[in-house]
């Protein structure tokens, strides 16, 4: 077998143009289909889906050339374009441009001249069919090797290698943002036919699998293949792991398995999950099958070389699942062959079962088969078991994730008011965005009815994020509303939650101080050290202990803007204080902007602080605007959204709006501010007299 030409060698074989592949006369225009496919692992299929519809369209309109296309060229344009797309999707993760025409081609163009024309086969042209793939990552190149590798076998696998077979020429072309893998394939067939025999042999183009032998060599085709399953597994696995590690799905772990296997390493795959929660899963109490009282492990995804068969044969894999030991071990085991869903004319095959076990853990069941085989070799059983465990972390790690951010959720719902209040002649608006989609946000609001007439809103900013911020907010929001409702003032209100504050701070380090003491056995020496700067002090009685900032319980700081509403005829009566937060705007009826607070200290910082309040007057058509510091703080460059008075001047260009269309275009100036989404927590509330 001759060497494949590497990517620049087959690239060179005919004159590029900007759109791929070079052009010839005689296309016609309407011999073309174009599609944009989404970056996932749908997109093979999809792309497979929209040639095979476009050739048989051809050929039923009659085009020029159309008579012409074999269902071997259809095969070879099914395989082609699979393996383009699948590597755009895995190396480049961007939206697949695919292109697809057909060509019948006379004399060459001008400038191809009699060199190219000899380089492009001895056939000459005539007709062909073009797939073009194009994706936005052009810094990636398509995974191959080339020629000049040991053993002939691509670094990264055998796609385009596979390609380069299959087409008399093919090549990458490269323009700004988008990168085009080409591959003409003629009605012909290539001269590399012959080695597509001498390399696949008759056995696997007599069984139909022709595309599927290639990228999946077996044991009988001798020692250069074994060296690919010592060598090339090695790159599999890795890609393999790059590809599955990235995912929070369980689901799509499942449905990207499917696609890694088939047709590389088997003919079908069928992945099974098993829920932890609820002990669903377990084969052992004949869950799966269709007489089990249990709800059994669940069908995620079926995946056949043949897309036609993977509905008959997921039913059948639903009605009699095969049922591996409900063991821990992972090595192969061999289950029935669903003989029934595969063809129906004595097809058989080997299935083997591999458990999916992650940290001692049963996560689920992997089955694959491949037809006309007694049994699959060692090497591929070995490899596929490598592939499992990784798959079984991938699973783990996403399962680990979906309850990290079902817990968060969770948790956010209750930190949060379950609703806004309505306040009589005062129409209000909300936007709330955390940074964070998977965790507690360190931002919070409030709008609550304090009685006598009176309402109070809050929007603070805790100190940090994650777990630390959700306690602190767990203990500012009810106390606020218990002090408020008792008939606190503002000021009053701020003084007693930065003393809460404060106390608890202490009690947690008495906790730790008490950990330390307990876990060294040894008590305390008596001496008093120096205490560094930011540090809590122990109180416990004969127990000197300074938890420093970064170790253990943090000290709790929190930025807090508060205030009480109290309408009257005419308007409405604000009384408001800031500690440590973003100052609240005042937008006039008539356009005037100014701030209606004074700076203060944080809460939960200094302790006997005595926090003052400001009132004034809201009239009807004024509004109030209080922010983060998300909002204020917002980046682009060295520059921030609020430097030079910039918060205000838009709230300026805000007049007439009412107040939803305030909160929503303040939202929308802040994101267009910087090129990058915001990496900090944004809040911010509108109240509007009307």
């Amino acid at each position: 077998m001759g060497a494949i030409p590497t990517q620049r060698e087959t690239a060179a074989r005919a004159p590029s143009r900007a759109s791929g592949a070079p052009a010839h006369r005689g296309a016609d225009q309407r011999a073309v289909a174009h599609a944009t496919l989404g970056g996932g692992p749908l997109a093979p299929g999809a792309a497979r889906g929209l040639v095979r519809a476009a050739l048989a369209e051809w050929v039923q309109l009659g085009l020029p050339g159309a008579e012409s296309l074999s269902h071997r060229l259809t095969d070879d344009a099914m395989a082609v374009v699979s393996e383009l797309v699948t590597n755009a999707v895995v190396h480049a993760g961007t939206d697949v441009e695919l292109a697809c025409r057909l060509e019948t081609q006379g004399e060459p163009q001008e400038g191809e001249g009699e060199e190219g024309e000899e380089e492009e086969g001895e056939g000459g042209f005539g007709v062909a069919v073009v797939v073009e793939v194009s994706d936005h990552h052009p810094s990636r190149g398509p995974r191959d090797g080339g020629a000049e590798l040991p053993y002939d076998i691509p670094e990264y696998g055998r796609g385009l290698r596979l390609v380069s077979v299959l087409s008399e020429a093919w090549g990458v072309t490269y323009r700004t943002g988008t990168k085009t893998v080409w591959a003409r394939l003629p009605a012909g067939g290539t001269t590399a036919d012959d080695d597509i025999e001498a390399y696949a042999g008759t056995y696997a183009l007599g069984h139909g699998l022709r595309v599927a032998e290639i990228l999946a060599p077996e044991p009988r085709r001798g020692a250069r293949d074994q060296e690919w399953l010592d060598h090339g597994a090695l790159s599999f696995l890795a890609e393999a792991s790059d590809l599955l590690a990235g995912q929070l799905d369980e689901d799509l772990v499942a449905a990207l398995t499917g696609q890694l296997l088939v047709p590389r390493l088997a003919d079908w795959c069928a992945v099974w999950l098993e829920d932890e929660s609820m002990g669903r899963g377990s084969w052992g109490d004949g869950g799966g099958g269709g007489g089990s009282s249990g709800p059994g492990p669940r069908l995620a995804r079926v995946w056949h070389g043949s897309e036609e068969r993977v509905e008959e044969l997921r039913r059948a894999l639903e009605e009699d699942p095969p049922c591996p030991p409900d063991t821990t071990r992972t090595g192969p085991v061999t289950v029935p062959w669903p003989g029934a869903a595969l063809g129906g004319r004595g097809e058989t095959g080997s299935a083997l079962a591999y458990r999916l076990v992650a940290g001692g853990r049963p996560l689920g069941t992997l089955v694959i088969g491949r037809a006309g085989m007694i049994r699959f070799p060692d090497e591929v059983t070995g490899l596929v078991e490598d592939l499992s465990r990784r798959v079984a972390l991938a699973i783990g790690a996403a399962r680990q994730y979906a309850r990290q951010a079902t817990i968060s959720r969770i948790l956010q719902r209750g930190l949060l008011p379950g609703a806004v209040a309505e306040i009589p002649g005062v129409s209000s608006a909300l936007v709330y965005e955390p940074c964070d989609k998977g965790g507690p946000s360190g931002d919070f609001y409030d709008l609550f009815p304090a009685g006598d007439g009176r309402w109070c809103f809050a929007v603070g900013d805790v100190q940090g994020k994650g777990p630390e911020a959700a306690v602190v907010i767990g203990l500012a929001r009810p106390w606020l509303r218990l002090l408020a409702r008792e008939g606190y003032r503002v000021a009053d209100v701020l003084d007693r939650l930065n003393q809460l504050l404060l106390d608890d701070a202490t009690e947690t380090a008495d906790a730790a101080a008490r950990a330390l003491v307990a876990a060294d056995g040894r008590p305390a020496v008596p001496a008093v050290p120096a205490v560094p700067a930011g540090s809590v002090v122990s109180a416990v009685p004969g127990v000197l202990a300074a938890v420093r900032p970064g170790e253990g319980p943090q000290t709790r700081f929190l930025s807090l803007l508060y205030g009480e509403l109290a309408p009257f005829d005419g308007g409405v009566r604000c009384t408001l204080a800031s500690a440590g937060h973003p100052l609240p705007l005042v937008l006039r009826a008539g356009g005037e902007v100014g701030t209606v607070a004074q700076p203060q200290t944080l809460l939960g910082v200094v302790e006997d602080e005595t926090y003052t309040s400001e009132s004034f007057e809201l009239r009807p058509g004024d509004t109030l605007l209080c922010v983060t510091d998300g909002v204020t703080e917002r980046r682009c460059g060295p520059r921030q959204f609020d430097d030079g008075d910039g918060l205000a001047s838009a709230l300026a260009g805000c007049a007439g709006l009412n107040a939803q269309l305030i909160a929503e275009r303040i939202r929308r100036l802040v994101h267009e501010f910087g090129e990058k989404p915001p990496e900090d927590d944004l809040a911010l509330l509108v109240l509007q007299t009307e």
